[in-house]
């Protein structure tokens, strides 16, 4: 589903359509000229509600002044008419966005102000109780702010677990192949010791045989010879390529990371002959790659993530950069500042760019 399409069918966005559309309906009592001014204060409202989300994505500081915009708005409808009563449940609507945006305080700050002005009109319309009218409307906002903050944080613990719990599987991918990894090469050195002395000791009986003058000459013997060698070199061959074809499986790891997130898709380019051994190693990778998916997310708008793993003189190379936008200067959180201190604790080297195209670019360097 596209995601103005999903934006639109939120619950609240829905509720807020709704009720825009009962205070047009009342735009009918306006008598005078002010019937088209007060239709485009409310078409206004409408455009600054709906293209608020996809604002913000783009530019946070645009969206802010959006919703310093939109009770304005609301505010001169009322003044309007204020015998209509209509134009105050603009400001329910945008409390229900603001409380999804805004701290706690500049919230409560927010509903005061706009419960002020509210008085101040109605007062000098001459209402008859403006006072209640507009404790009444008020209450209304706080219950908007009440429900909108509880969804909200209903929503940010789904993502939270979520997230937690593709973590959970990544990890649990990467420990099972660490298992897998540490059981083939128990398996290779068991192999080798235990078959490998019982075919040196089989070997040196039957070179005491040949030598043997009865028996040097049997075909059978030179056959056993034969045989004993060939399983020797076969076991040898064996254990080999189980040793070489140890290494942990990141691909596994990353795609189960990355399957919560509807956006950005992880795009992941792994050189085909990378072994990483070092569980350790395979961690910092990890939580290098669900950063930088949890900031495309939250921060660029991007829609895909390219991730590229190679390895080349016992280094591996890490570059990481999406296709979205970052917006203003590249600034070093709590998780880039993490991401830097795991990869400094193992050695590695981690750098931070803008793109040409102006995504974030992550490259680091480990010993491999």
């Amino acid at each position: 589903m596209p995601e103005t399409l999903r934006s639109l069918l939120h619950p609240l966005h829905l509720a807020g359509l709704c009720t825009l559309a009962a205070v047009a309906m009342s735009l009918r009592w306006i008598a005078g000229a002010h019937p088209a001014l007060a239709w485009t204060l409310l078409g206004a409202f409408a455009i600054a509600q709906l293209s608020h989300d996809a604002v913000r994505r783009r530019s946070p500081r645009a969206a802010d002044a959006l919703l310093l915009l939109m009770p304005v708005l609301a505010l001169l409808l009322l003044w309007i008419n204020p015998r209509v009563g209509t134009a105050q449940v603009l400001l329910v609507i945008w409390t229900a966005v603001v409380a999804s945006h805004w701290s706690a305080r500049a919230l409560l700050a927010a509903i005061v102000l706009s419960g002020v002005g509210q008085y101040l009109l109605m007062l000098d319309y001459g209402h008859s109780a403006p006072l209640t009218v507009t404790l009444l409307y008020t209450g209304f906002q706080g219950f908007a702010a009440v429900t909108a903050c509880a969804l909200r944080n209903a929503e940010n613990s789904r993502d939270a677990l979520v997230r937690v719990n593709a973590d959970l599987l990544a990890t649990r991918a990467l420990l099972a192949d660490s298992a897998r990894d540490s059981e083939r090469v128990r398996v290779a050195r068991e192999l080798h010791d235990v078959a490998g002395h019982t075919l040196t000791a089989l070997t040196l009986n039957l070179r005491a045989l040949a030598s043997d003058s009865q028996l040097g000459g049997r075909a059978e013997l030179k056959v056993a010879q034969q045989l004993c060698g060939e399983l020797m070199g076969d076991i040898r061959g064996v254990v080999q390529a189980m040793r070489d074809g140890g290494g942990l499986d990141l691909t596994n790891a990353l795609h189960a990371l990355a399957a919560p997130f509807p956006r950005p898709r992880l795009a992941l380019e792994i050189a085909p002959d990378l072994r990483i051994r070092d569980p350790a190693l395979a961690e910092a990778v990890l939580r290098m790659v669900q950063e930088a998916l949890t900031n495309s997310a939250r921060h660029a708008d991007a829609t895909t993530l390219n991730v590229s793993l190679v390895q080349h003189e016992g280094r591996l190379r890490v570059s990481i950069e999406d296709d979205g936008h970052l917006h203003g200067v590249v600034r070093e959180g709590n998780g880039l500042a993490g991401m830097r201190e795991r990869i400094d604790a193992l050695g590695g080297h981690l750098a931070l760019a803008r793109a040409a195209r102006g995504a974030l670019r992550i490259e680091a360097e480990l010993p491999a």
